[in-house]
């Protein structure tokens, strides 16, 4: 599971001392936005370093890498350093997966290390509308919308309501070809509205978005619990699965029909808990 992906600026040294003690199913070691243009490269020659330490907590770490003239050096690096993932900005097109993949393939074959996967960030409103095709690229774990950035291409503000329909159609792609999806229907930069964050998970959850990104690590728990079964969908799932195992055909619990579907996602929950 990935309920948590907790933003790390690659180039600050109190936050990843402790990165690994957040919690977070996985940590994205920031190359991007997060660096000032000054701290760039000492980010980046300092991955092979950082990718050991903060998973020492048992996460996943990614490496968002930058766009344009460092997207190279910031992915062979991430990649020698043994990063399990790239976080990839500005993707506009199937294309660029695929020249993205290009690149790593010689790499790998000579570090003889696994496939590298992707996760790809869709910030501007032309890649948005096209997430179906670029869903179709290689190497993709999952599909991600960059809020304030695509805000900033549409000319709007990065409210919950300019921010839900083009985060739920990126959603509906990436389910479409069974990748991961992360998101909340509202921005992450308010890191400070827990209680917001938490019913935000919580409707994203019911939307079936797997877990969403946060720049604190005080956010890392909320997530993790929102992003998770309660226990009573637990119960009601494990009352689901043991009368589907006990009997044929549809029946009913708690006055409602159980039929296929119901039982599918009963044990889909139970595979999450």
């Amino acid at each position: 599971m990935m309920r948590s992906l907790l933003y790390v600026p690659a180039h600050a040294e109190r936050f990843i001392a402790k990165a690994h003690e957040r919690g977070a199913d996985a940590v994205i070691l920031d190359l991007e936005d997060a660096v000032p243009e000054d701290a760039k490269d000492r980010a980046r020659d300092g991955l092979s370093e950082t990718v050991a330490h903060v998973r020492r907590g048992g996460a996943e770490v990614l490496v968002r890498i930058n766009s344009g003239e460092r997207l190279e050096e910031d992915a062979l690096a991430a990649i020698t350093a043994g990063a399990d993932g790239l976080y990839v900005p500005k993707v506009r097109s199937r294309d660029d997966l695929v020249a993205l993949d290009g690149l790593l393939t010689p790499a790998e074959d000579r570090l003889g290390r696994p496939s590298t996967r992707i996760v790809a960030l869709l910030e501007d409103i032309g890649a948005v509308l096209d997430a179906r095709l670029i869903a179709k690229g290689p190497r993709l774990l999952g599909l991600s919308v960059g809020g304030e950035d695509l805000a900033l291409s549409l000319g709007a503000e990065p409210t919950p309501e300019v921010l839900k329909l083009p985060k739920l159609l990126v959603h509906y792609a990436a389910k479409e070809h069974n990748l991961m999806s992360f998101g909340m229907l509202r921005s992450t930069a308010d890191y400070s509205d827990l209680d917001g964050i938490a019913a935000a998970a919580r409707e994203a959850r019911d939307q079936g978005f797997d877990g969403a990104t946060c720049v604190h690590p005080a956010v890392v728990p909320v997530l993790n619990a929102e992003f998770s079964p309660s226990p009573a969908q637990r119960a009601w799932a494990e009352r689901v699965v043991a009368e589907a195992e006990a009997g044929e055909g549809a029946f009913q619990i708690d006055g409602r029909m159980v039929d296929a579907p119901v039982i599918a996602r009963a044990r889909s929950l139970l595979a999450r808990g």
